[in-house]
């Protein structure tokens, strides 16, 4: 016993400096963000709070916090760990197109054992460098050919819808896995370079996608998980390793894919004469995972297996899962305001006339009320609701003085609805977006792709893919949304998807 408790002291004893250094260190960070205002009481700050709420109730508290604080900017603790949340333009202006400030802030590190360091997560050279090797993957000058596979996929899509809707005679449809599955199918054509037939065949991947998601959000707001080892040992932990070994099997197969296709081309022995028009045509286009493969079979260093893995993982579900969303939203959105919707129809009819033919990317850059019509989408429901940065040196923004070292959260889809921005924010009105309405706006003001260094690598190919997919729909059916906007739940857990299913009747256009 007399040992039992001369280990413990001496445990204690030893824990006194580390416990006197992190009170410490907590005097001096609050006393450097004691003029930002703040909420939430110490020690655990809005941890309790948070994890009470549903991913709609944080949302909502969120927006709740807006209207509290209108200057823009406010602190929220979680456990002892600041959060700068920031919703004004004027202060994203800031931040974003900042060259110094480019880390990821936290949460991102509790991505890590799912994307690694790929495009997303990494950092300083190692990001300088994935982005010009990555970059010309998503040059505006070969979107016409990514639109072909694009149009392909659009055109599957409609006809399982087709037998969807024959199938379930007058009933309403739940749009988003069909949204996801064709988003995932394009993803894999284009930036993979291979055919997975998600739209045909059964996958787990998009399910268990949304699954880990929602599980790091609750894990940001439960402090005393955030350590992987304990996490690793609590059953949600098990859950999200469990997905991880889905996520991670599925894109270790599409690399394996891609590797036996390359193998196959490369054995094959071909005249100049069989180099034809459709053969140049597909080696001009190399797919995102070409460039990661032919750099690394010149490469001193190659990337190791889950060096490439992460870069293929950050790229599948960057790809696909915020595209997928954006699509949902624009069709419930048009669902429930039909005179917007019967405006695009007349757009459709005046571009397309009696064409049956896919649209092409000439056509599609004709559809501008359509153009609108997403961007007001992605005001309300932007598919990255905010984005964070470890700042690497003080900021000053007003009267206010960021820390080196601090955590900003760059709340775009706050910003997207902040009534000191946006008269009558949750009206749904396109025109906001015409030339004239815009000319005097804040750019920062609307940022659904993020702004500066760190911006959507692929925010052209989305668009066209959006464009593409909705026209491909609209072209047949007239669409209405069963539930209306405001008493549809939603989340951003990553991504800011709905909490529900999202049903809509199609009605055919003849």
């Amino acid at each position: 016993m007399e040992l039992i408790s001369l280990i413990l002291c001496a445990l204690f004893v030893a824990l006194i400096p580390a416990i006197i250094l992190t009170v410490y260190h907590q005097y001096v960070l609050r006393r450097k963000l004691k003029n930002i205002p703040q909420y939430g009481r110490f020690p655990f700050g809005v941890a309790f709070e948070l994890m009470k709420l549903t991913d709609y109730g944080r949302m909502q508290w969120l927006e709740q916090r807006m209207l509290d604080f209108k200057n823009g900017i406010f602190i929220f603790f979680v456990g002892m760990k600041p959060f700068i949340n920031i919703y004004k333009p004027e202060f994203l202006e800031i931040i974003l197109p900042s060259t110094v400030n480019i880390e990821k802030g936290f949460p991102y590190h509790l991505m890590e054992s799912w994307l690694g360091k790929g495009l997303l997560l990494s950092t300083g050279k190692q990001w300088n460098h994935d982005r010009k090797l990555i970059g010309p993957t998503f040059h505006f000058s070969i979107l016409d050919q990514f639109a072909v596979v694009i149009s392909e996929k659009a055109e599957i899509l409609t006809k399982c819808l087709e037998r969807e809707i024959a199938k379930n005679t007058g009933k309403a449809i739940n749009i988003f896995p069909f949204a996801n599955n064709v988003a995932l199918d394009i993803i894999c054509e284009t930036a993979m370079g291979v055919d997975i037939h998600a739209q045909e065949v059964e996958t787990e991947y998009t399910t268990t996608i949304h699954r880990s998601s929602k599980l790091i959000a609750d894990r940001f707001c439960q402090p005393w998980l955030w350590s992987d080892w304990l996490y690793n040992l609590v059953p949600s932990g098990r859950k999200y390793n469990s997905g991880l070994s889905k996520i991670h099997k599925f894109t270790n197969e599409v690399i394996r894919k891609k590797k036996i296709s390359r193998q196959s081309r490369n054995s094959s022995v071909k005249s100049e004469n069989e180099d034809d028009e459709l053969d140049m045509g597909k080696r001009k286009r190399k797919a995102f995972l070409d460039l990661l493969l032919d750099e690394n079979e010149k490469a001193e260093t190659p990337l190791t297996d889950d060096e490439l893995r992460a870069q293929v993982d950050t790229f599948m579900f960057e790809g696909h899962d915020t595209t997928a969303v954006a699509i949902t939203w624009t069709l419930f959105l048009l669902g429930n305001n039909l005179e917007h919707q019967e405006k695009v129809h007349e757009e459709l009819e005046e571009v397309f006339k009696d064409s049956k033919i896919p649209a092409s990317v000439k056509e599609l850059s004709q559809l501008k009320y359509l153009d609108r019509i997403i961007k007001e989408t992605l005001r309300f429901y932007p598919s990255v609701p905010m984005v964070s940065r470890k700042l690497a040196e003080d900021v000053k923004i007003n009267d206010y003085t960021l820390p080196k070292g601090a955590i900003v959260v760059l709340q775009i889809a706050i910003t997207h609805i902040n009534p000191e921005v946006w008269p009558d924010p949750k009206k749904f009105d396109p025109d906001r977006f015409l030339p004239d309405n815009s000319e005097h706006r804040n750019p920062y003001a609307y940022i659904p792709f993020s702004a500066g260094p760190r911006n959507c690598i692929g925010q052209r190919f989305a668009l066209l893919e959006e464009k593409t997919i909705l026209t491909a729909i609209l072209r047949k059916w007239r669409v209405k949304s069963v539930k209306t906007a405001d008493a549809v739940s939603y989340g951003a857990t990553l991504i800011f998807r709905p909490s529900e299913d999202i049903y809509i009747h199609f009605t055919s256009k003849k």
